[in-house]
């Protein structure tokens, strides 16, 4: 994509009735209707026949706010620099007094110039899908699963939204404005000289002259897309499963002021919580930790004679849990209220040096790795996580069998966190940071559910594999958190988002 391309002949040349229409929108006079005509009212979806062509503008009909502003601020964010991101905020109320295309391609210079073409490829298909699907309308969505053939039109560059767009709605051909005239052959052969039907915002232009066949353009003002309803996650043709990125909010203007003047007092708490749990003993630790914002909760599901919280064995025992921050066994060793040991696998050194808890790396070697658990399970409690990796949704990756070999009986253990403002878990950036990140929220928290106890082997010969009983036991985890089973691993993950096998070097 040219770079000559993207720059408006003057950003700051503003129109008369762009003033004008700034003016009237004023917090202090009253709001009056930019145009008399009304739009085309939104056809009721049995009005859509499968064989007709859908051409949708993203931004003014699909999404349901029409400012793609959070998300230029995202990719500032997680593809450039904090400094950047903060440039882009600054320059918030100089877009305002831009008309929509000039502030766009604004926004595309301050964002992409000077970054390799390979971050823009990781923001369209790691981070940025989360928050469209979140955006997404469901009144325009059960419009576009009416037809087959649908076309999508953005003024955002193409390669911040088209793995969404064909991912995720099953588009099959994605414009930006950049690139109009190159896909009109293209467009004609989709359309194939068929009824089309365009869905646009009012007061938009919407590309007509490459549809010759188009039977009626549709409108939606502001106001009726701020009325839509969210798109449920269970009506997407594609659930989503992985992403990426630290931002865990919809970086809108005021959410990102907020995220900059809270940045410096989280990272001044982070270190704060972090150096409390390493140095006080879990009786002080709790209590004062609870002080500076941390929310832990115990569930005690599990109906044994012997509670488990407080309860010493005379030999270890094994913990199965799901694993969705790097903080997991350190969690479950508070709520245990003694020591555990927790195995690793391509954790930053950095990290294993200020946990607060015994680590110990595993290796790929299936062999050695049973005998090294094993071993550790003789000195003491042992805390397992089978996914391999992280899994910020609600869905369970597939449970490694090898702990079925290591004990004839497993206490699961079903974590589910909740974070505001920063994830705590990446693919592509400095994993020795995911703690940090995670504690710089204004109130993490982490619920802890001990289940049943359960045999590793059966006497009627039930589970015959350990296969099945990893398979057991992560159904009964994800029943208890209301999680989806998956077949997906940590190699999926990590080809996914990152395009390696997710080993650390």
């Amino acid at each position: 994509m040219p770079f000559k391309s993207l720059c408006p002949r003057s950003f700051f040349s503003i129109s008369r009735p762009r003033l004008k229409h700034i003016l009237a929108n004023s917090l202090f006079l009253p709001q009056r209707p930019t145009s008399p005509s009304q739009p085309q009212k939104h056809p009721h979806v049995s009005a859509i026949l499968p064989a007709q062509t859908v051409v949708f503008d993203v931004e003014g009909w699909l999404l349901r706010s029409s400012s793609p502003f959070p998300y230029f601020l995202l990719v500032a964010l997680e593809c450039c620099s904090i400094f950047r991101a903060l440039i882009l905020l600054l320059s918030y109320p100089l877009l305002l007094c831009l008309e929509h295309e000039a502030a766009t391609r604004m926004m595309v210079m301050l964002c992409f110039c000077g970054v390799r073409k390979q971050r823009w490829f990781r923001a369209g298909r790691t981070v940025l899908p989360r928050l469209f699907l979140k955006d997404v309308g469901e009144e325009g969505f059960d419009v576009l699963r009416m037809t087959e053939r649908r076309v999508a039109v953005t003024g955002m560059p193409r390669v911040m939204v088209e793995s969404f767009l064909k991912d995720y709605l099953d588009v099959q051909v994605v414009v930006g404005k950049e690139e109009e005239e190159e896909k009109e052959e293209e467009l004609r052969d989709i359309v194939n000289g068929g009824e089309v039907l365009g869905f646009g915002l009012h007061g938009r232009e919407f590309p007509i002259k490459f549809f010759p066949n188009i039977k009626e353009v549709y409108r939606v003002t502001d106001a009726e897309k701020r009325n839509w309803h969210h798109l449920p996650m269970e009506k997407c043709p594609k659930p989503l499963i992985f992403h990426d990125g630290r931002i865990a909010f919809q970086p809108t203007f005021t959410a990102s002021i907020a995220m900059f003047v809270w940045f410096p007092f989280g990272v001044i708490l982070s270190i704060l919580r972090s150096i409390l749990c390493i140095l006080l003993p879990y009786s002080i630790c709790i209590p004062v930790s609870a002080l500076t914002g941390l929310v832990g909760r115990l569930v005690q599901t599990n109906h044994q004679s012997t509670s488990e919280v407080g309860f010493r064995p005379a030999s270890g025992r094994l913990y199965i849990c799901n694993h969705r921050t790097l903080l997991d066994p350190i969690y479950i060793s508070v709520a245990l209220n003694r020591p555990v040991t927790a195995v690793v696998y391509s954790v930053s050194p950095i990290s294993e040096f200020l946990s607060p808890i015994k680590t110990a790396r595993l290796t790929r070697n299936r062999e050695e790795d049973r005998c090294r658990m094993a071993k550790l399970l003789k000195q003491g409690d042992l805390v397992v996580c089978p996914e391999g990796t992280t899994c910020r949704e609600p869905f369970l990756l597939r449970f490694s069998p090898l702990f079925a070999e290591l004990a004839d009986r497993v206490t699961p253990v079903a974590l589910s966190t909740e974070v505001s403002m920063f994830y705590g878990t990446t693919t592509s950036g400095f994993k020795w940071l995911d703690s940090f990140y995670f504690l710089m929220n204004p109130r993490p928290s982490c619920v802890v559910q001990f289940l049943n106890e359960m045999p590793t082997v059966s006497e009627n010969g039930r589970w015959s594999s350990p296969c099945e009983v990893a398979n057991h036991i992560q159904r009964e985890i994800g029943r208890a958190l209301d999680f989806t089973c998956t077949k997906l691993t940590r190699k999926d993950k990590y080809q996914i988002l990152a395009g390696n096998d997710g080993v650390l070097n």
